[in-house]
């Protein structure tokens, strides 16, 4: 019962989290059931599950509240979703230590981007060629969801600094790219054996009301006021890891 009273807490967590800052909720929920005692590949799995929740209904109210462009993130999804059809082979090849790297180092990256002058108030790139798209979809499919996180951490700050999309824009097109990456993932890594089903749907569908909860905050919130909070967010999650990977 204590266990999944901690899930329950961890779904609702999680999805206002996810809603709040456009990412699949992988950069939380992969170490905090690391801190739970989840073996490192078990929580990736659940992490997967756990994002086609939150990111189908993230996506269904940023769309409803106008804040989802569909068009250009299409084809970066596309190729998010081809791109994840490799992440469970990528995951069973390597060491839960591996993983755990490759997790700080996207972690750091998007904390280190966050400190980075962006231009997001210029006119939107809308004629990148398609290919270009989907290989950045592609390379953001097999790496974040190998290590259970949608690529929106990545994704987000590349819509904003090179396509000069608006922040909040660019986070709802984040986490629209984790419909197709999170879909395709749990399918490569349930072929591997890495998913904890049950663990994952509980946790999934009490996102639910964390997404509703984060989306109406986003939307509320000063954009001086969510980049220090999310700041805060990265620090705590760069310094755990870092502590596990060192000790």
């Amino acid at each position: 019962m204590s266990l999944l009273i901690e899930l329950v807490f961890l779904g609702v967590l999680t999805g206002f989290l996810s809603g709040f800052f456009g990412i699949g909720g992988g950069t939380i929920l992969v170490p905090l059931l690391l801190f739970l005692g989840f073996d490192t590949k078990a929580a990736i799995g659940i992490s997967v599950v756990q994002m086609v929740f939150s990111s189908i209904f993230g996506s269904y109210l940023n769309k409803k509240f106008g804040t989802l462009d569909l068009k250009m993130v299409a084809f970066i999804g596309l190729g998010g979703f081809i791109g994840a059809q490799f992440s469970g082979l990528f995951t069973a090849g390597v060491s839960n230590e591996t993983l755990e790297i490759i997790f700080l180092a996207f972690a750091s990256f998007a904390l280190v981007r966050l400190f980075m002058k962006t231009h997001e108030h210029r006119e939107p790139r809308e004629n990148v060629h398609p290919l270009i798209l989907m290989t950045i979809g592609f390379v953001l499919g097999v790496f974040s969801m190998a290590i259970g996180v949608g690529g929106s951490i990545i994704l987000t700050p590349l819509l904003v600094g090179f396509f000069h999309y608006p922040l909040k824009k660019a986070i709802s097109a984040g986490l629209f790219f984790v419909v197709f990456s999170s879909v395709s993932g749990v399918i490569s890594h349930a072929m591997s054996g890495h998913v904890d089903y049950l663990s994952g749907v509980v946790i999934g569908l009490f996102s639910l009301f964390g997404v509703y909860a984060g989306i109406l905050k986003k939307d509320a919130i000063s954009h001086a006021n969510q980049k220090k909070m999310i700041v805060l967010f990265y620090v705590v999650v760069v310094c755990y890891m870092a502590y596990r990977v060192l000790m």
